[in-house]
């Protein structure tokens, strides 16, 4: 242990009962964290990351338990407290800025009175000093009218607004030690950015350490001073975060710095593309409107056959309601929507579906539109069976065969073995349910893919390993891609030309090397600035090759 350590973790083992035996997650963990210091906590699902840190405060789930090794902070044994010294501390000295608001929140109290909560418990402010200094913290976390703000309920506020009133309960007890848990994961790069800098600033002004659990690689390589590498429960890899970039020591870390996006030399970058492709989508004025707020405002653009074509921008910018267009879910207010030589704006739903077999939907969560009844099998045969008519008597028993082959052929090329068919997507990972989506998307054989933020859910490694799929996907099938996504970085590996959206409107787009090489419009700027990692991507360069973010 360091003497002046905030916390010092040494030989930590985490255990969780599982039907009647103690199963340990994570082994032997130890690390010291300084006055000011961050720590980040950097691995893939189920590393033992997030159960470290709950460890550290206390917040272990009822069948969790540290199975030995010490926690100090402040030089005080955290194991050995009672559930009433828990209370006081944890809130006061130690602070949690926890991954989801929309969980953390509660939906039916106001903000205001949430981080009053901290204040009531750790101090001794009357009911009229508390509201003062929640109306600080709010100001201090960059809120203006602040009145309101602290009247307003969870739901009226953005997510960005959300993870910001979970910023200000955090330090709402002056913590010494904040841990961090997946702070912004689920946000844009621009708010990820303005929440960061927020923890960073209130850092310096207070030396308050933290531990910084995430996923995320740039985000630990831009705001860390230490980087610890988890591996199915222990540190693999734990020093000062410029050299753990610059020089990896062990393999999974290395492993980790390759899956870092980049225009990788693939089949379909070497493939010979034609000249003049013809076009797959032809987008003109295009405008949808609800009630009276425009969500796309006259929006025009064209993808050739065999291209992937992006859509960028942060949440409520209109690319999602642009995909829903393009999917046929939702019709236009106004403007042309050509597919595949077809103006799909004049038809009706049973016009349209025919086409809907050429132009194929794969969603960020793709679990959420699995009937959970359904094994893999029946997941990836059910548009076969929508677009099929019924069986002519006698040919059923056929048509069931042609089915079965379809759905193997469909997984073999989203890279799923035979047996996974008999699986059902509960027992599956992340990745591979992705991979089941994809297998979906292709059975029916579609000309067009709309990938609707496809790997902003899943950890970088495996977010990689989709991609490559995907494009060798293209590769082999001339496939048109409509890639919806606010993640820049992983849109500059895989894309040929991209807009940037805001506000409804486009505002910049062309080929991707010359949009995020020599941006025009400053919100294009902003955006790329925002992008978590750039040291990240410098120190990679001739490791693995030139990374992405706008390298030529």
């Amino acid at each position: 242990m360091t003497p002046s350590a905030v916390l010092s973790v040494q030989d930590l083992t985490v255990g969780y009962r599982l039907g009647g035996q103690v199963r340990p997650v994570v082994h032997q963990v130890s690390f010291d964290v300084g006055p000011g210091q961050v720590l980040a906590l950097v691995g893939e699902s189920g590393s033992g990351k997030t159960t470290t840190g709950h460890a550290v405060l206390g917040l272990l789930p009822d069948n969790g338990a540290v199975l030995g090794g010490r926690i100090a902070f402040r030089g005080q044994d955290l194991t050995a407290l009672s559930a009433k010294e828990w209370r006081q501390i944890r809130g006061g000295s130690l602070g949690l800025i926890p991954q989801d608001p929309t969980i953390s929140l509660d939906p039916v109290r106001r903000v205001g009175r949430q981080v009053e909560d901290v204040l009531r418990l750790h101090t001794d402010l009357d009911d009229a000093a508390r509201r003062d200094r929640v109306y600080e913290l709010f100001e201090l976390v960059g809120f203006t009218e602040v009145e309101r703000r602290y009247r307003q309920y969870p739901h009226e506020l953005s997510g960005g607004m959300r993870q910001r009133v979970l910023v200000a309960a955090a330090v709402a007890g002056d913590p010494d030690l904040i841990i961090a848990d997946e702070p912004t994961s689920g946000l844009d790069a621009t708010v990820q950015k303005q929440v960061l800098d927020l923890i960073d600033t209130l850092r310096v002004g207070s030396s308050t350490s933290i531990v910084l659990v995430t996923h995320d690689l740039g985000v630990a390589a831009d705001r860390s001073d230490l980087i610890g590498v988890m591996r199915q429960g222990r540190i693999v890899e734990l020093g000062a975060t410029a050299d753990v970039i610059a020089d990896p020591q062990h393999p999974y870390t290395r492993r980790l710095l390759d899956s870092v996006p980049r225009k990788a030399v693939s089949a379909r970058s070497v493939r010979t593309a034609p000249a003049n492709p013809p076009v797959a989508i032809e987008v003109t004025g295009l405008s949808k409107v609800y009630g009276d707020v425009a969500a796309v405002d006259g929006i025009s653009f064209s993808v050739p056959r065999g291209q992937t074509f992006a859509i960028v921008g942060e949440s409520g910018s209109g690319k999602s309601t642009t995909a829903r267009v393009l999917a046929g879910v939702t019709p236009g207010t106004s403007g042309r929507v050509d597919i595949l030589g077809t103006d799909i704006t004049a038809l009706s739903r049973r016009a349209f579906r025919p086409l809907r077999r050429s132009i194929q939907v794969v969603y960020q969560n793709p679990y959420s539109s699995f009937d959970p009844r359904f094994d893999v099998f029946d997941v990836v045969e059910e548009p076969l069976r929508s677009f099929q008519a019924a069986p002519l008597p006698g040919s059923a028993r056929r048509r069931r065969r042609e089915n079965a082959d379809r759905v193997a052929a469909a997984l073999e090329a989203a890279a799923l073995p035979p047996e996974f068919a008999a699986r059902h997507p509960r027992e599956l990972s992340g990745g591979q349910r992705q991979r089941v989506a994809i297998a979906r998307a292709l059975v029916v054989e579609p000309e067009i893919v709309l990938l609707d933020e496809p790997t902003s859910a899943l950890d970088v490694s495996v977010a990689a390993q989709i991609l490559e799929l995907l494009q060798q996907l293209q590769a082999d099938r001339g496939l048109t891609y409509v890639f919806i996504s606010h993640d820049l970085a992983v849109v500059s590996a895989i894309s040929d030309q991209v807009a940037v959206m805001r506000q409804g409107r486009i505002v910049e787009q062309g080929s991707t090397d010359q949009v995020f090489s020599s941006p025009r419009e400053p919100y294009t700027v902003a955006l790329l600035d925002a992008i978590a990692g750039h040291d990240l991507v410098a120190a990679s360069i001739g490791r693995t090759g030139p990374l992405t973010l706008g390298a030529p």
